[in-house]
This record gives C-alpha cells, structure tokens and sequence, in this order.
C-alpha cells in the first residue's frame, strides 16, 4: 500500500475544503440550524411526542443524517469528477498508483469532511433542544459508516457522470426526497400499513432508523438490518467502483 499517495490525495482534497469553509462547512449547518428553528422551535411546540420523544428531539438524528448523506455525496462526486473535466485525472490513472489508494484518498476525505459536518450539527442541535444519546459509541459508528458507504456512492456517481448537470442530478432529485420521504419528521410507524410496506424498500429509511436507535434506544427497524443494509449498499458500490477504475469506464474516454 502507498500510503504516501493516499495522504497525498487526501490532504489535498481537506485543504480544499479548508479554502472554502464558508461554503463547505458553515453553509450546510447555517441551512439545517435553520431546520432546527422552523421544524423544532415553531412547528415542534404544537406537534405532539413521536414514540414518547418530543418532536423537536425526534427529528435530530434525521436532520443530521439528511447533512450526511448530502454532503458525502457531494464531496466525493466533485473530488473525482473535477479531474475528470480538467483532464488531470489522467496524470492519477498514470501514477504508480492502485485502486484502492485512489479509492482511500478521495472517499477517506469526503467522509472526514462528512463525519466533521455530522458532528457540528449535532452539537449545534443542543442549543435549540435537550439532547440525549443512549448509545453514544453506536452513533459515531453509525455515523462513520454512512459518511464512508455513501462517499463510495458519490464517488461512483461522479466517475459516471459526464456533466456538472448530471453530477447534481441524482443529490437534488433522488436522495433529497428519498431522506425526506425515510421518516426524518416522522415515524414509518404512523403511516398506513400499505405505505409503511412501500416506504420499506427506501434504503435510506434503514439509515435513518438505525442513527435514531442510537440517540433514544427505539426504532421502528431493528438496528442490526439497519447495520447490514448499509453494509450491503457499502459492497455493492467497492464491487462498481474497482470494476470502473480496472477497464477505465468514463475514465480513459
């Protein structure tokens, strides 16, 4: 393993986000601070308790997780799509350097950047409500997990994409709605059994309910299909990437 091209790779994609802190870092918690006031403070104090939680509570882990998910695949899109329009990509595919050490360096960023944003928003969260975690050693495993499963997803997304307009596609019209649509305001177990049957086969659902498990010890999944489910969407995104970066898909051409 070269170590030293994946430190290389990976200091130069956090000295990027260092450059950009207001965009990279104070925008997504500016944005879900917002969330907090409007969902937490305003509409919260009229809602009743979810599962015995208060709603201002309950809503945490998914805001948190919805940051997340946002920001890792963005991160790892536009890390490796950027030398891809540049055509520095190029010198990287040309370097003694392997497919994991590529991988490493720019998914090893994105999820740092994203584990990073995690936090903040987290500790953000304590000023507008009371905040409790039961399982503290669960959530920052979880929260690592995701951040790493879903940079490898905006990593693969940004070797397929061809254009600036594509690589926002699936973020801004997929994921958004899916993690909106995965119980982030609400508990899959207030809807009607059909819909509750549908909401099943949203993946991001799986990740919300096991980060919620770990903040109130209650879920409406149990948190070890949360854990393989995640797992799961992990291989199958190592599996495309190493195929991809091996024949030079969207790559050499």
């Amino acid at each position: 393993m070269n170590w030293h091209a994946v430190r290389a790779i990976y200091r130069f994609e956090m000295a990027r986000t260092f450059r950009t802190v207001v965009q990279s870092i104070l925008t997504p918690v500016l944005t879900t601070s917002l969330y907090f006031v409007v969902f937490g403070s305003a509409i919260g104090s009229r809602m009743t308790d979810i599962d015995g939680i208060p709603f201002a509570a309950f809503i945490v882990p998914g805001l948190v997780m919805l940051s997340v998910l946002t920001e890792s695949i963005g991160n790892a899109s536009f890390g490796i799509y950027f030398p891809k329009w540049s055509g520095t990509i190029y010198e990287l595919l040309s370097a003694p350097v392997s497919t994991a050490e590529i991988v490493l360096g720019y998914v090893g960023a994105a999820a740092t950047k994203s584990i990073m944003i995690g936090l903040i928003i987290l500790a953000t969260s304590a000023f507008f409500v009371p905040l409790s975690v039961l399982h503290p050693l669960m959530m920052l495993g979880f929260l690592a997990l995701t951040a790493l499963t879903f940079s490898l997803f905006g990593f693969l997304l940004g070797i397929w994409a061809t254009s600036w307009e594509k690589l926002q596609f699936v973020p801004a019209l997929i994921i958004t709605p899916l993690t909106f649509l995965g119980g982030s305001f609400y508990s899959i177990d207030m809807l009607p059994p059909v819909w509750r049957t549908i909401t099943l086969f949203n993946p991001v659902v799986y990740l919300i309910s096991g980060f919620r498990w770990s903040f109130y010890g209650q879920s409406a999944i149990n948190p070890l299909v949360s854990i393989t489910m995640v797992v799961l969407i992990m291989v199958v995104c190592l599996a495309l990437i190493a195929w991809i970066i091996r024949s030079g898909w969207r790559l050499r051409h």
